[in-house]
């Protein structure tokens, strides 16, 4: 059955196929989220973001919302659905039996609270506290879905408690330096225990019947184990990615482009005891281009790797940062069509055009494309 812009089908199988209905996200009532383990860990050292919280500025907020919203009218003129998330009041403190934090953070990133796997959308556990009532921007997107499609299954993860034995207490040393990180990543040490599953969304990518999971900060092996079990019917791979010291959501350092083709972060390459799947069912695996930016913007979590978190719209068409141009040429010579967005203003509000997303509808159905496994 083909899609039809008037009636809501919630499906997915893959980061390429044809994308018809998408969520992007907003920049309102953005905060800096107060110190927390989770948070603590993942800030670099030399980051302006250190001892920093509270609402961001209305003028930096109004400006990622204009990118965001040109963006999203951008998407609606190729003929996309586009839906935005209703945001709730992030300054108010999470609170549960278990901590308290004085406030929250944000709804520009839907990428990292849901995975669309098929008909359904799941929400992620979230690893850190600021973000445990994060879901809740969404919800009333939700509700229309299931209203509207009588296929849709909505499905939220065990929401963890997020007690300090959800963390390593040794990961909140204020100079450890990059170089005991990479070691410790290159360990699989992260700053999260194995207490109770975690993971964010954003960890996640699909290949249709396979499911590929980086575990690191946010994803515990606990929380790839969930995925397992929640999905019987796919194939559930574990990857790290030893050179990065920040591991954080696999979308600045993996990014498949159509079937085939996969952009690898030339800093964090996949190691090659983790590549024989790909390999063995005639995958390429590129480094990706150099970042166009030295520096990521302003009171940003996110390294200048944003470059590569691009949104695929169909398997010769891409949405690339404006500004990333060495990205954009390369795009250029593997063959895709890119389509130009400014964005780099609204980075600092939870990442790039492929955090800024979530998928609701594709083309497509569910494919093995690792048929020699």
């Amino acid at each position: 059955m083909s899609w039809s812009a008037d009636k809501t089908e919630v499906k997915s199988w893959n980061e390429w196929d044809t994308l018809r209905h998408v969520i992007v996200g907003r920049a309102d009532d953005c905060h800096i989220p107060p110190e927390e383990p989770a948070l603590d860990a993942k800030v670099p050292e030399d980051s302006d973001m250190r001892g920093q919280w509270g609402r961001r500025p209305q003028e930096t907020i109004d400006r990622a919302n204009e990118l965001l919203d040109n963006f999203a009218g951008m998407l609606e003129k190729r003929g996309l659905r586009v839906d935005r998330p209703t945001s709730i009041d992030h300054s108010v403190p999470a609170t549960t039996p278990d901590f308290h934090t004085e406030s929250q953070f944000g709804c520009m990133p839907p990428r990292d609270v849901l995975l669309t796997v098929g008909h359904e959308m799941l929400e992620a556990t979230m690893s850190y506290r600021c973000r445990w009532f994060e879901y809740l921007n969404y919800r009333p997107l939700m509700q229309q879905y299931f209203n509207e499609d009588p296929k849709f299954r909505h499905e939220s993860a065990p929401k963890p408690r997020l007690t300090d034995a959800d963390y390593h207490p040794d990961y909140l040393s204020e100079k450890i330096g990059d170089a005991k990180r990479l070691e410790w990543a290159e360990q699989k040490f992260f700053v999260t225990t194995e207490e109770e599953p975690l993971f964010d969304a954003a960890d996640v990518l699909r290949f249709g019947k396979d499911l590929v999971v980086q575990h690191g900060f946010t994803t515990n092996l606990k929380g790839i184990e969930w995925l397992r079990r929640h999905f019987p019917d796919h194939r559930v791979h574990t990857v790290n990615f030893p050179g990065d010291p920040y591991p954080i959501h696999i979308d600045a350092t993996f990014t498949p482009l159509r079937p085939g083709l996969i952009l690898n972060n030339p800093q964090r390459r996949l190691p090659e005891d983790q590549r024989k799947m790909f390999e063995g069912n005639d995958w390429e695996i590129v480094d990706s281009a150099q970042p166009a930016h030295n520096t990521p913007p302003p009171l940003c979590y996110s390294s200048t790797w944003l470059s590569m978190n691009v949104l695929v719209l169909d398997p010769k068409t891409v949405c690339v940062e404006k500004s990333e141009v060495y990205q954009a040429e390369q795009m250029d010579k593997l063959g895709m069509e890119v389509v130009e967005v400014e964005l780099r203003d609204a980075y600092a509000f939870g990442g790039g055009l492929h955090c800024c997303t979530a998928d609701v509808y594709r083309d497509g159905e569910c494919e093995d494309y690792f048929p020699n496994m």
